[in-house]
């Protein structure tokens, strides 16, 4: 019986685990073949690929990123060949089974839940009597009925095989990310999350799961994720685990953890601070509101005052990038309530904000409560809202302007020095300056078409100067402080005008190379020749003091210059800043 296990990840990057660990349980009884794809492959490609393997079974892992896809993978392939057996598994189908069964014809089989074991059984049924009511946790049908087997007992997750030991993995762990599980289910109790709905924590053999990560490391793996819910739910194994990886990493790899940061011990930071090499450990940290009646409503358990030390404490230790998680649309947080959680966690600058929307998930309490708040959202994946009793559609439109400026704008750290002068010196808010630029952002019709790093320097300063905005010479300055700074080689059309003329720079780069220390000790130890001076450098008239501002952030109102030193042979830039000399 030929056995193909898929999925329809969102990137080539991304991996599934939950068919590897199909495929380890079902051996060596079954030898179960794993076929990836993406949701931006053609269908018709992804139909052809399988069924030209000529299997007897397809199960397919399904998710909201990827469940209409596979839908049209399945119908496609049903056509072609109705002898093919489709189960389907994973969180997308495990809730509204019924509804699932009665209006996706082509899905023979629903596996509900976890699905090592039952997968398993019903590849025995397949391959034997055909009995399916022997199979615990399986929806089928019979006689043209549907029948919804009841769920088996949680495995015990030591006893599971590893998922990561298959050769035809190793070309590509150093390519793609590699996920590890090293527990299940969650603590918490939040309405909007399906994890909330399992009970209680289950872990993994932790000495089995190390021998995994050594594996996975001696064969190129560079970027691990751990998928826990909350990692750090317990301090002594979070410890456990982080010195583990701080003694044995190899170099080059990273580990990304979502940890709950209100429950972090500042012990536990303080070692991290100490003895984690930079850019080892990554955070995901999700605050989703600061409203403290929006998270009562949703049973989320957050102090945020201890969220802000954690954050603050670990962005001071300058070791570990942190990425924070926003939900816009949750119960009770209207427009200017969720303003003010942007701004409370924008305060604390994290390396990445991720502004995301509320998706009524089939199986939370939210969704099953919706009409307690009259939530209106899309009826297909991913079920995002559209609107509720204090958020109108209206709203979320301007929140998804914010959205996508903050990505292009903060997240991509192209130009934190003018943005962090903008949000604390022009705007009366960062969500104010975000908002306003998204909303003219979005009358542009730049959403709509694609942009170079250039294009993005072009469209904000556009931006300030149809604002008006008071000493825009400052802000210019920054901005191309910013774009320099993130340059390896000397750019050749720079997105400003040229503020020196011609005869202005030959006679600023005479004075320079006859009184180098003009620009500090820095640039006279560089001992440039006027060759290397005009070929390697670049220079540009500034309003102020660049160099007190970037220190002290306070602006000196003076005319000076800024010079660039593009070094081809190490592909590093260093900027000078002085006054211009007469």
């Amino acid at each position: 019986m030929k056995v193909i296990a898929s999925t329809l990840n969102a990137k080539y990057i991304h991996t599934n685990i939950a068919i590897r660990y199909l495929k380890a349980y079902a051996q060596p009884d079954f030898d179960v073949e794993l076929a990836e794809y993406t949701i931006k492959d053609p269908v018709m490609n992804i139909v052809t690929d399988l069924v030209r393997k000529k299997p007897d079974v397809i199960g397919f892992s399904c998710y909201i990123w990827n469940i209409e896809e596979t839908i049209k993978v399945i119908k496609m392939i049903k056509k072609i060949d109705p002898s093919i057996h489709i189960a389907v598994g994973g969180p997308e189908v495990t809730y509204d089974v019924a509804d699932w069964m009665n209006n996706v014809k082509e899905f023979d089989y629903i596996v509900i839940g976890e699905g090592e074991e039952t997968f398993k059984q019903l590849l025995t049924e397949l391959n034997g009597t055909m009995n399916m009511e022997n199979v615990h946790g399986l929806a089928f049908r019979e006689n043209g009925q549907v029948r919804i087997n009841p769920q088996r007992n949680k495995l015990d997750l030591r006893e599971l095989p590893s998922p990561f030991r298959f050769d035809e993995d190793i070309p590509h762990l150093s390519k793609r990310v590699t996920y590890i599980e090293t527990s299940r289910g969650c603590p918490f109790s939040c309405q909007f999350c399906l994890s909330s709905i399992e009970v209680g924590v289950r872990y993994f053999d932790r000495e089995k799961i190390k021998d995994d990560i050594r594996y996975l490391m001696r064969n190129g793996a560079k970027t691990l994720k751990f998928v826990d819910r909350t990692f750090n739910i317990s301090r002594s194994y979070a410890l456990e685990m982080f010195q583990f990886l701080i003694d044995e990493h190899l170099p080059g790899t990273v580990f990304q953890f979502e940890i709950t940061a209100d429950i972090m011990r500042p012990e536990v930071i303080e070692f991290l601070n100490k003895e984690a090499p930079a850019g080892l450990f990554r955070f995901e940290i999700g605050v989703q509101s600061t409203n403290d009646y929006t998270n009562e409503l949703v049973m989320r358990k957050q102090n945020f005052n201890k969220l802000c030390r954690t954050v603050t404490m670990v962005k001071d230790g300058g070791k570990i990038d942190q990425h924070l998680d926003l939900i816009a649309g949750l119960p009770e947080e209207d427009y200017d309530s969720f303003k003010r959680t942007f701004n409370d966690v924008f305060a604390m600058r994290p390396e990445e904000l991720q502004l995301g929307f509320l998706k009524m998930l089939r199986g939370t309490g939210l969704r099953l409560r919706a009409e307690d708040h009259q939530y209106i959202y899309m009826d297909h994946s991913p079920y995002e809202i559209l609107g509720n009793n204090v958020l109108s559609f209206d709203d979320i439109i301007r929140i998804k302007q914010v959205e996508d400026v903050l990505e292009k704008y903060w997240n991509d750290h192209r130009m934190d020095a003018i943005i962090e002068y903008l949000v604390t010196k022009v705007f009366p808010t960062p969500f104010d300056f975000f908002q306003e630029f998204g909303s003219y952002w979005e009358q542009k019709g730049w959403s709509r078409i694609g942009h170079q790093l250039e294009d993005l320097f072009k469209r904000l300063f556009e931006f300030l100067e149809s604002k008006k905005i008071a000493d825009l010479d400052i802000a210019e300055g920054l901005m191309k402080f910013d774009y320099i700074s993130k340059q390896k080689y000397k750019p050749r059309k720079p997105w400003w005008q040229p503020s020196f003329e011609k005869s202005e720079r030959s006679k600023l780069y005479q004075s320079l190379l006859e009184n180098p220390i003009h620009l500090g000790e820095g640039f006279l130890s560089l001992q440039l020749n006027e060759k290397e001076i005009y070929k390697h450098t670049l220079s540009e008239r500034l309003s102020f003091d660049i160099e007190k501002y970037i220190k002290d952030g306070i602006i000196e109102k003076r005319d000076s210059v800024l010079l660039a030193y593009f070094d081809s042979s190490s592909e590093k830039v260093s900027i000078f800043t002085g006054p211009i000399h007469d």
